[in-house]
């Protein structure tokens, strides 16, 4: 009876065990054809990419990527589609695929890229400083995150070059809501936006009539000691500037070219003075 009963035992670990071998071989045929066919489908998208037809080639990577989405092509597929969507101008599509991958395809090597055409879908769209600010803030976040974690690319040098001009732009903006609130003599507000010029954007273009404007009104609010301290800072850093010129005839109504004040520079960093608007 027992020797029955261990026979039984051997035919069913033969049978389970034939089983086994047979479903590993069937996973790897299918593997196989699945990677087979996913390339199929990747090159496909390929030649409608290179022929223009970015929209259609677009929807054959995103089906090279469902049909095998652990193959190295997975990735590469979403990449492709997004920079085809990018090189139309279609950002949205763009900026949909390429957040995916940041999240489904986390420390993959071509991350420095996917946040990099991110940010550019973002910059492409900045039109108007006084409309575009969402686009304006993504894409300063992502080229920040581009010079912060893979400074050693030449991503990152551009991301630099980027975010200078960002900078203008959002200077740009301080002053054009500043001059609205002139317009409409809402002094304190035109305040506080100039002093955001001098504050955050120190070194763009900017900065110079921001402290003017500052000095205009403050002598226009009665505050001289503080047009006065707006003056010097102008003149300490830019005496030789339209706008130096055009403070101190505020400040001297009785304007004389040949008497005007001598400024002693010992230094010429507006950042030194950043501690007066705290």
């Amino acid at each position: 009876m027992k020797i029955k009963y261990n026979l039984f035992l051997l035919i069913i670990f033969i049978l389970f065990y034939g089983c086994s071998n047979k479903n590993d071989n069937t996973s790897v045929i299918k593997e196989k054809n699945l990677e087979s066919q996913m390339i199929e489908v990747y090159n496909q998208a390929m030649k409608e990419f290179e022929r223009g037809d970015v929209i259609y080639a677009g929807k054959k990577f995103a089906e090279a990527e469902l049909l095998y989405p652990q193959s190295i092509w997975a990735p590469r597929a979403v990449l492709m589609s997004s920079y085809g969507y990018f090189s139309q101008g279609y950002y949205g599509d763009a900026i949909n695929n390429l957040e995916r991958f940041l999240t489904k395809y986390k420390n993959h090597p071509q991350t420095d890229y996917a946040y990099y055409l991110l940010a550019l879908s973002h910059y492409d769209q900045i039109i108007d400083e006084r409309k575009d600010l969402n686009e304006i803030l993504q894409s300063k976040k992502y080229f920040k995150i581009i010079i912060k974690e893979f400074p050693n690319t030449d991503y990152a040098i551009d991301a630099e070059y980027k975010l200078e001009f960002i900078e203008e732009i959002m200077a740009s903006k301080e002053m054009y809501l500043a001059k609205y609130y002139i317009e409409r003599e809402k002094w304190i507000p035109a305040i506080n936006r100039f002093k955001v010029i001098i504050k955050d954007y120190d070194t763009t273009i900017y900065v110079e009539e921001a402290l003017h404007r500052l000095v205009e009104l403050h002598y226009r609010l009665g505050l001289v000691d503080e047009a006065q301290k707006y003056a010097a800072l102008l003149g300490y850093n830019y005496q030789s500037s339209q706008w130096y010129e055009a403070s101190f005839k505020v400040i001297n109504r009785e304007y004389d070219k040949s008497k005007k004040p001598k400024v002693e520079k010992k230094e010429t960093i507006l950042k030194k003075f950043k501690s007066i608007f705290k």
